[in-house]
């Protein structure tokens, strides 16, 4: 085990690195975007967090040129709150969102208009995150124990499944929500355990400061298998055929990806050098790949309407959206 100074060290650095991407990546965003060059059309999306490997895909297709040879001139804006993506892109004060599928399941119940209208990364990242010396060996030694989360809205339905094997629920755990400060929150010994954190990201970030995580997958744990990141859209404002087009480039971007993972590594740390190529982004770029959606426009409504089951069962959503409107038909 780690002393709490030490402990305290690692939370501290933790806590600087993020403030100094994210002040830089809202700087790079708060730029006025040019106005589109001429015979391009304009298009604006919003990412849910800030810039990162994740999000391969859109920034290789920018810097390798697939968006414009699609007639398309991308603004790529972040968020300064969580609820920023689903809240500008319902307002149509963005055409396209990255978001979560579980997210957008329960903002769809609540009668947001909002749809899906293409995936971006096609599993799921998220799991239950303890530290690897730690004392946590297995879930049901989380009895008892504080675990904290980032909101996505599913928190209870995923616990009371995870703990389901050992007669407990979410109840029998005390939850606190840590906002974007998981790891610290992990490393300063204030929560047993994380959930709603990106096994890409954290173990990586955990390495990094001298420490070993260890995840329990949603998906090995009884959860429905998700998609991580999506696309989304106000339904009643998109703009279709610049949508087709943009998940066709995304498309190109991903293939380039998976065959030229190298090549497409430099391409992604040029759109902000300085911000971008770090050697955690590097460790989670290799990680990254074999996730990204190779066909970004397939829609599978039984893989969606599975996990919005799974939700109302657990007592998320009080009622099941309508698949055919959860998911966007852009033909």
């Amino acid at each position: 085990m780690f002393s709490g100074r030490l402990l305290k060290y690692f939370s501290c650095c933790f806590i600087l690195s993020l403030a100094v991407q994210g002040a830089a990546a809202t700087a790079a965003a708060s730029v006025p975007a040019k106005p589109a060059a001429s015979g391009l059309q304009p298009l604006t999306l919003m990412l849910e967090w800030f810039l990162s490997p994740d999000h391969g895909p859109i920034i290789v297709a920018r810097q390798k040129g697939y968006l414009r040879e699609q007639g398309l001139e991308l603004t790529i804006k972040e968020p300064s709150e969580s609820d920023m993506p689903a809240r500008m892109a319902a307002a149509g004060e963005v055409d396209l969102a990255v978001y979560y599928q579980p997210s957008l399941t329960r903002a769809v119940s609540q009668g947001l208009p909002l749809a899906w209208v293409g995936t971006l990364v096609a599993t799921p990242l998220d799991g239950l995150l303890v530290l690897e010396d730690g004392p946590v060996r297995s879930p049901k030694d989380l009895q008892g124990k504080t675990i904290g989360f980032t909101s996505q809205g599913s928190e209870r339905a995923v616990l009371d499944t995870f703990f389901k094997p050992w007669g407990f629920g979410w109840k029998d755990i005390k939850l606190v929500n840590v906002g974007w400060n998981t790891s610290s929150a992990l490393m300063a010994g204030r929560v047993q355990a994380v959930l709603g954190i990106f096994r890409t990201f954290e173990l990586n970030n955990l390495k990094i400061h001298g420490l070993k995580g260890k995840m329990f997958y949603m998906e090995e744990n009884g959860i429905p298998s998700y998609d991580q990141l999506i696309y989304i859209t106000n339904p009643h404002k998109v703009k279709r055929e610049a949508t087709r087009r943009f998940l066709r480039a995304v498309e190109q971007a991903a293939q380039f990806i998976v065959n030229h993972p190298g090549e497409a590594w430099e391409l992604f740390c040029s759109y902000n050098p300085a911000l971008l190529d770090k050697k955690l982004n590097k460790q989670m770029w290799h990680e990254s790949i074999n996730r990204f959606a190779l066909r970004p426009a397939a829609m599978d409504k039984e893989r969606y309407r599975r996990y919005a089951q799974f939700l109302h069962e657990g007592q998320e959503i009080k009622s099941l959206p309508d698949i055919n409107t959860l998911l966007l038909d852009l033909q």
